[in-house]
């Protein structure tokens, strides 16, 4: 146990060194040195355009092989794919309707000759699928988008509301892109809530037959991707309406249900009759994607084109289901479509990799000023330069192992279609999408600020990765959304806890941290600030659940406070941003212990070690950005929030030291990584070629 007397300092060298300070340095010295024969240090470079030949050495290699597991070998074969077609490389500058035609040659490319079969990986093995997911988004995110709305949204709505008729119809003509399709469920006045959708489809018992009907402007499907160009059906989400069943021979409304509606002529490609499409036009980014909008006037589809898994039509207009209220089925439905938000986190932690590749290898490329009469210095040198990198480096690894994580219990889902499985995936895919692409969006700023005025030409990417990737916190669910819904699970699992009732798996240490929350700090611990304590995993963990357990409390008694003069909803939207930190603070707790899990798992001694330091950045840094909110209640003495801040400090450093080799180990090939200033080698020199200046012959 680390004692009061082991405090963590970080002066000048002529300053008597604590047993911390020393600690710390024979770390420094383990890393920096020389790589023994057969052996597996990490050594730092100096400068990104100096490689060793040979390419990864032994160790990155490693870390390599521990972040990639057994998809290395499936990205591997995207990758390579795509490097050997240089007519299905995304140019820089692209019109819209040439990028739209890149765009679908590039997934047809994938699965007629590539021999990739997304919906079979989706329902095989869906890890498999979102590292294909990830590599196909290295090419162009568009193409990635464009792959997701085929197979995870339309494929997947087919595969998961459907019932076997669906799946033997569908299913492999999906698979090999016979079958090119959307998912309509956006409108123009309802993107979020879902529940208010107004397209309608009555039921005709006369003929058999559904009739869908976008009833006002407000309802036209709205953003669909794959509808203005390629797509020849719909999953179109709408109010099921049974005529002559309601009170007093009114018509019923059953709530929202799917049904598949051809959009386009099979043969012809022209666009049915009773269906109007039009083209969102130029957006922001992912122009790739050819979104558009549809409105249905009288358009009729037979009764088998109902996704009747959760809710079925007889012939005679009778409606039976398995759940036995609209609510029910409603969740039921969206319950399924989870695989959409899992995907987006997945994806988004790839472009946070390669936003962060390229700035941290520009970073230690580039060197500017220095000391008198000496050279100049990589700018990754700089402590503000670290500050801004090396915390979204450390990131990026935590991100990487929660996304595992996620993708384990959603395939868990698939496999058992357990029910608590069901709701901890879809509260869990909601908050890491929601966090993990709010932090991506401002770290792509973050990057191209770090590489300067070289950041800011289209070639090194930053503005194409910032555009594409800005629309993955608004689709498959808002994030300020998606954050409500975790915090009203807490909320949900915070009552269970007080009804003696148990909690599920992501949320078990609620029992454990109440508890600790309930009593009052510990005077002794909140002083203690040896290095040993504050890299110790229990302190971090419980620190980040101790916080979640205080906002948790106190956010419950102020809602129950405020619904007496407000209501539920007044009293929900007065603490809106007190329940937003609160999921925000879950969400990192969970990603945490999904890191030091995958320390602890990590076979490869040297390897492990780094991790855990890059762990413990991710972990105190994120402590030092609450502190105020642990000193609001002595968690924290001021002494250890000091220590904290300089080892933060010093944690950057250390991981500054290895930036190479953990950008290194993501192990993304330089034909995706793409920008000039970015690359493994002569980074200077591709980029002036790139603009047209060749060297000179010597």
């Amino acid at each position: 146990m680390a004692t009061t007397s082991r405090s963590v300092r970080h002066g000048s060298d002529d300053e008597d060194p604590t047993p911390a300070m020393r600690r710390l340095r024979r770390l420094s010295l383990h890393l920096l040195q020389p790589a023994p024969e057969g052996g597996g240090s990490l050594v730092p470079a100096a400068c990104a355009g100096k490689r060793r030949a040979g390419g990864l050495d032994a160790a990155a290699a490693a870390l390599t092989a521990y972040l990639r597991g057994r998809h290395r070998k499936m990205q591997a074969r995207v990758y390579e794919f795509y490097v050997a077609r240089p007519e299905l490389q995304t140019p820089v500058e692209l019109p819209m309707a040439a990028h739209r035609d890149l765009c679908f040659r590039q997934m047809a490319a994938l699965v007629r000759e590539a021999g990739v079969r997304p919906l079979s990986l989706m329902a095989a093995d869906p890890a498999e699928y979102f590292a294909v997911m990830e590599a196909v988004g290295g090419v162009d995110i568009s193409l990635a988008i464009k792959v997701g709305v085929q197979y995870s949204l339309w494929g997947g709505s087919v595969v998961n509301l459907g019932t076997k008729k669906h799946k033997e119809k569908y299913f492999d003509k999906i698979d090999n892109l016979e079958y090119p399709g959307c998912f309509a469920m956006t409108e123009l006045h309802h993107g979020s809530n879902v529940q208010a959708l107004q397209t309608t489809a009555t039921f005709d018992p006369v003929t058999d037959e559904f009739i869908i009907d976008t009833p006002n402007d407000g309802a036209i499907k709205w953003w669909i991707g794959n509808a203005a160009l390629h797509g020849k059906f719909a999953t179109v989400f709408a109010r099921l309406i049974l005529p002559l069943q309601g009170k007093g021979g009114e018509p019923a409304d059953m709530g929202i249900h799917a049904f598949i509606v051809p959009i386009r002529d099979l043969e012809t490609h022209a666009v049915l009759p009773g269906i109007e499409i039009n083209d969102c036009g130029h957006k922001i980014g992912l122009n790739g994607v050819d979104n558009g909008a549809l409105r249905f006037c009288s358009v009729r589809i037979p009764r088998d084109n109902l996704l009747n898994r959760f809710g079925d039509v007889a012939r005679d207009g009778k409606y039976t289901s398995s759940l036995p209220t609209i609510n029910r089925r409603f969740a039921a439905t969206l319950g399924e479509l989870v695989g959409g938000r899992v995907g987006l986190a997945y994806s988004s932690v790839g472009v946070l990799k390669v936003a962060v590749t390229i700035a941290v290898r520009y970073a230690l490329l580039r060197q500017q000023f220095g000391p008198p009469k000496e050279p100049e210095i990589s700018v990754l040198d700089y402590q503000s330069h670290q500050h801004k990198l090396m915390p979204m480096l450390a990131s990026a690894y935590a991100f990487h192992f929660a996304r595992a994580y996620l993708v384990d219990m959603y395939s868990e889902m698939k496999k058992t279609n357990d029910e608590d499985v069901t709701a901890d995936v879809h509260v869990l895919s909601s908050g890491l999408k929601s966090y993990i692409t709010s932090y991506t969006a401002k770290s792509i700023s973050i990057c191209r600020e770090s590489c300067g005025g070289h950041g800011y030409a289209a070639v090194n990417r930053f503005g194409g990765l910032r555009n594409d990737h800005d629309i993955f916190q608004t689709f498959e669910g808002d994030n300020t959304v998606l954050l409500q819904q975790v915090a009203g699970d807490l909320l949900k699992q915070y009552q269970q806890k007080f009804k003696g009732g148990t909690l599920s798996v992501t949320w078990n240490y609620l029992r454990d941290s109440m508890n600790t929350y309930l009593s009052q700090p510990n005077p002794v611990t909140a002083r203690w600030e040896g290095e040993d304590h504050l890299r110790d995993p229990k302190f971090q963990l419980d620190a980040f659940r101790y916080r979640t357990s205080r906002l948790l409390h106190s956010v419950a008694a102020r809602l129950q406070k405020h619904m007496k003069t407000l209501g539920g909803f007044g009293a929900w939207n007065r603490c809106l941003n007190h329940l937003l930190t609160l999921a925000e603070s879950h969400i990192e707790s969970v990603i945490l212990a999904r890191f030091i899990e995958a320390v602890k798992s990590c076979p490869d001694e040297k390897t492990r070690e780094v991790l855990k330091l890059v762990c413990d950045l991710y972990a105190l840094e994120r402590i030092w950005k609450d502190i105020g909110t642990y000193r609001n209640v002595d968690y924290v003495a001021p002494n250890k929030a000091k220590a904290i801040h300089k080892l933060v400090d010093y944690l950057s450093y250390q991981v500054r030291l290895v930036a190479r080799e953990l950008v290194d180990a993501f192990d993304v090939p330089d034909q995706i990584i793409r920008a000039p200033i970015g690359m493994q080698s002569e980074a200077y020199a591709q980029y002036t070629q790139g603009v047209g200046f060749y060297r000179q012959p010597t």
